[in-house]
Parts: structure tokens; C-alpha cells; sequence
């Protein structure tokens, strides 16, 4: 009896470490550092479409956007000056229509490009999906795509 009860205490205390090996992450926020906030945070806000939410701070120095149920960008006025980043390191967000975003660009004067750097092309990807690179106002990279997941 004592046997059982051991080899039933292992395979337990065996599942309990497993399971706590196995604990997955989920992604709750990505933060840009940007020389002028109340710029990026036009830029997405009016272009991209994404929506305020409350911060905690309150100092000015932050604006926190809802990019997905629950994930956020943190975007923190604070950069000297802006950077030059890899076009592969880049953000994407998912649109309706990226022949509507692409209007919306160019009412406002702001480029894109295809993956090749073609400027104001479509990429249309092997699975169908229609893609365009830009830039935010510091420089960081952002694709757009019509994905439905």
C-alpha cells in the first residue's frame, strides 16, 4: 500500500512539474520610444485607426493604444532623435482593405512601399494576403495587410 500511495505521490508531483514547465506567455504590449508623442500618437491614432486607452502615469509622456483584445502599444515621448531601423523588424497590423489604408496614405501625404521597396506598390503574398510597408513618424517600420487569420 505504501508503494501505491508513493508511485501515485510521484506521477502526481511529475504532472505538477511538467505543468508548471509548460506555463505559455502571451504578448500584453509593445513600446515605441518617439521624439514627439502627440505626433506618433496622431499617426496612429488618424491613420492606423487605432484607440486610446486609459495610462497610469499621467505625466504627459505616455499614450497607450488597444492594438488587439488584449494587447496594447506604449508609445513614450523621450528620444533624442529618430532612428534607422530594419524594414524586418517591424510592427504589422491587420486591415479591412489595404486598397482603403493606401487611400487614406495618400490623402495624407505618406508613402508606402512593396517588399522590394517599390514605393506606393502591393505585394500580394502567395496565400493571397495584399501587404504594404511605411514608416511612422520615427522611423519605425509597419506593415499593413488585409489578413482575415
Amino acid at each position: 500500500m505504501k508503494k501505491i500511495i508513493f508511485i501515485i505521490f510521484g506521477i502526481f508531483s511529475c504532472t505538477f512539474s511538467f505543468a508548471q514547465n509548460k506555463m505559455k506567455a502571451s504578448l500584453n504590449h509593445t513600446a515605441i520610444y518617439v521624439t514627439d508623442l502627440k505626433k506618433s500618437g496622431d499617426f496612429y491614432q488618424q491613420i492606423i485607426g487605432l484607440d486610446s486607452i486609459p495610462e497610469p502615469f499621467h505625466d504627459g509622456k505616455h499614450i497607450w493604444l488597444k492594438t488587439g483584445e488584449h494587447t496594447m502599444l506604449h508609445i513614450i515621448q523621450g528620444a533624442e532623435t529618430k532612428r534607422e531601423y530594419y524594414k524586418n523588424t517591424h510592427t504589422c497590423f491587420s486591415v479591412p482593405s489595404v486598397t482603403i489604408i493606401t487611400g487614406i496614405l495618400k490623402k495624407n501625404n505618406i508613402v508606402w512601399e512593396d517588399v522590394n521597396g517599390n514605393k506606393n506598390a502591393i505585394t500580394t503574398r502567395v496565400d493571397g494576403v495584399h501587404q504594404i510597408w511605411l514608416q511612422d513618424p520615427d522611423g519605425y517600420w509597419l506593415e499593413l495587410n488585409d489578413d482575415k487569420y
